[in-house]
């Protein structure tokens, strides 16, 4: 398995598997943001540094993304992202476990994201890998509708480098 920070050339490969992991969020009461966004908006918050995306290929076949920022003392990441046929194989794990050694590379204490509540499945992964809640909040999203989120946070500053 590679993880690898995206470049430019891989940004429409993020794009794509985003796509393709969050389809299946698309018949929800309120369906994903991440299904309206455009490979143009995510080139240009990468190009800019707002961003930085993860990719993650086993024997050179891309299957799963990420996009993270970091502020301060936090690295915050969304759009995780594993293709369903490649589900259940630790890809999700791997990007997240990457992530904090990243951060921890960089002297960030915290790792961070939002996720919806409708996604008990989702929330137990993180909990699995030392991630809790911290705060319940229903968020307009970029669609202009309100979801129940859990914002989920794990330290790092005490941990070991992995």
């Amino acid at each position: 398995m590679e993880i690898k920070i995206a470049i430019d050339t891989d940004i429409p490969v993020v794009y794509t598997l985003m796509l393709e992991a969050f389809e299946e969020y698309r018949t929800f009461d309120v369906p994903s943001s991440a299904l309206n966004e455009s490979l143009e908006a995510l080139q240009k918050a990468v190009k800019s540094n707002l961003e930085k995306a993860l990719l993650c290929s086993i024997n050179g076949v891309p299957v799963g993304s990420c996009r993270f920022t970091m502020k301060e003392d936090t690295l915050y990441f969304s759009r995780l992202s594993v293709t369903p046929l490649a589900r259940g194989k630790g890809i999700a794990k791997a990007m997240l476990l990457w992530l904090e050694k990243y951060a921890y590379n960089h002297s960030i204490g915290k790792i961070e994201c939002r996720v919806r509540v409708s996604l008990p499945k989702n929330i137990s992964l993180y909990k699995s890998l030392g991630y809790s809640i911290t705060k319940e909040e229903a968020v307009t999203n970029p669609n202009g509708i309100l979801v129940n989120t859990v914002v989920m946070e794990k330290t790092l500053i005490n941990s070991v480098p992995l």
